[in-house]
């Protein structure tokens, strides 16, 4: 949706640059969905929830596609937005019952997604095929996901494994219960302990998206063969590819201070910046390159904020691990609505 979102609104003829309203109806169901995961979403079964999440996303493509007003269209990022945010928290909830190298495939499975979804975008848009077209050959995807929980088994409904490490002093240990009834001042000490790993990963989403839905459509180059839409959709497209190289890349590379990425980031940020109001780049692939390297950065705060957590929380259930997990999400979508207030 993202990808498409110059596509959905210059078909609508929205004035302006507005990609910042599809980031907007994208991130705030999610934000939802992500602060009620601790408070009690995750009592839910599993199935039902990954129903429902297919059931969005399919919705979501089929508004989109046949909309007519950018309201209508919005409606269908926001049942995108419903489907991504309540998926991410069921499949990475599940990470916490099995052994921590998962951790590894879950980033590496998602900057992969986010790759596919924005290359399949830009070739079939490139191929000739229209945005709607091309927005209605993407429902296999909701069907494949469907299909594929079936095909792989059931929901684990208790944890395959237990993870005991020693306790850290950024997460103090909680009493380890059988039962999935943390109290309100347990879930907050948890969060206090998490927070030197939430901060750094919201400065990274907010500069991230900063430039992705504030600068990418300004950022556009008249001396090359590429329209304003093919540019937009290049620069997503790089974007991605940075993100999985990144987040496949923990069993080689690891950070152990994700604040040096946050430092980067917004230089990141500040230097496309300064371009866009003085124009100093003389080519279009020098963006590539920025760009390429801005979704490296973004990738590898996410995996290596996610590993860190895995190594350092102290709980010996499941769902202690598997809140501890949920926590960051909420930083992605933080840093989304500031960079939005912006």
């Amino acid at each position: 949706m993202l990808s498409a979102a110059h596509d959905i609104l210059s078909h609508q003829r929205a004035s302006g640059n507005q990609s910042h309203a599809v980031l907007l109806a994208d991130i705030l169901p999610t934000l939802v969905i992500k602060l009620l995961t601790p408070l009690g979403l995750h009592l839910l079964p599993y199935s039902p929830r990954v129903l429902v999440s297919g059931i969005c996303a399919a919705g979501s493509f089929l508004l989109v596609a046949f909309s007519h007003s950018v309201g209508t269209s919005l409606c269908g990022v926001v049942l995108a937005s419903i489907s991504s945010g309540l998926g991410e928290v069921t499949f990475l909830s599940l990470t916490a019952f099995y052994p921590r190298a998962v951790i590894s495939w879950w980033s590496s499975g998602t900057g992969g997604a986010g790759l596919l979804g924005a290359l399949s975008y830009l070739g079939l848009t490139q191929a000739g095929l229209s945005p709607q077209h091309t927005l209605l050959s993407m429902l296999g995807v909701p069907a494949l996901l469907l299909a594929s929980v079936n095909v792989v088994g059931p929901c684990p409904p208790a944890p395959l494994c237990r993870i005991r490490v020693p306790a850290s002093p950024a997460l103090p240990s909680l009493p380890a219960e059988s039962k999935s009834n943390l109290s309100l001042p347990e879930r907050w000490t948890v969060f206090k302990g998490l927070l030197p790993y939430i901060v750094p990963l919201v400065v990274v989403y907010f500069a991230e998206y900063f430039i992705n839905q504030g600068l990418f459509e300004l950022l556009f180059f008249r001396n090359t063969s590429l329209s304003h839409a093919q540019q937009y959709r290049w620069y997503q497209m790089l974007y991605q590819a940075g993100v999985f190289v990144s987040r496949s890349s923990l069993r080689c590379c690891r950070i152990r201070f994700t604040w040096v990425l946050a430092l980067l980031q917004c230089l990141n940020l500040a230097f496309l910046l300064v371009d866009v109001w003085l124009s100093f780049l003389p080519s279009i692939y020098l963006v590539f390159l920025v760009v390429l390297y801005e979704g490296l950065l973004g990738g590898a705060a996410y995996v290596n904020t996610f590993h860190q957590i895995a190594l350092e929380v102290s709980t010996g259930s499941g769902l202690g691990t598997s809140l501890s997990l949920a926590e960051p999400l909420h930083a992605q979508s933080c840093g989304f609505l500031l960079c939005r207030r912006r």
